[in-house]
């Protein structure tokens, strides 16, 4: 077994909806990224690819390479989930915490599930996803982004 964890953030920016998870969620503003700044995902990324000992999202998607470019984050999920195949690697399970004052989330956890254990090909029960604040205190409690977590196990 392996374990990887990941991190992502996101300032907030112009826009009207925030994609978090694979889920485009209406809301008053946008998050400022190089692809579509869903931290759900590109923190998921990086515990998967961490623990299969692969580096990380920036090392095989760079935000310099227009390639990627206003990206579906789904893609980059879907391309690490090949890359774990490759190496003989599959999610046992994988628990995400989501930080930010807004939006709400907890209605959008059971969607954002389904997309990620579809594109990682396992079930929805080897996903867990968490929401929660910081009692507005930091940057996320100040509303000035959103920032995500997350932990991962592999099996070999």
């Amino acid at each position: 077994m392996k374990i990887g964890q990941g991190v992502d953030v996101h300032a907030f920016g112009d826009g009207s909806f925030v994609v978090l998870g694979g889920v485009t969620i209406p809301f008053e503003r946008g998050l400022v990224a190089h692809s579509d700044g869903d931290v759900v995902l590109h923190a998921l990324c990086d515990a998967l690819l961490g623990a299969a000992g692969l580096g990380d999202i920036g090392r095989h998607f760079p935000p310099d390479d227009p390639a990627w470019c206003d990206i579906d984050s789904r893609i980059l999920l879907r391309k690490v989930n090949d890359m774990l195949r490759e190496e003989g690697l599959s999610l046992s399970n994988a628990d995400i915490t989501v930080v930010a004052e807004a939006p709400r989330l907890s209605m959008h956890i059971g969607e954002m599930r389904e997309y990620i254990s579809a594109d990682l090909e396992v079930t929805a029960a080897q996903v867990n996803i968490k929401a929660t604040t910081t009692e507005h205190l930091g940057f996320t409690g100040r509303g000035e982004g959103i920032a995500a977590f997350a932990v991962v196990l592999l099996n070999d």
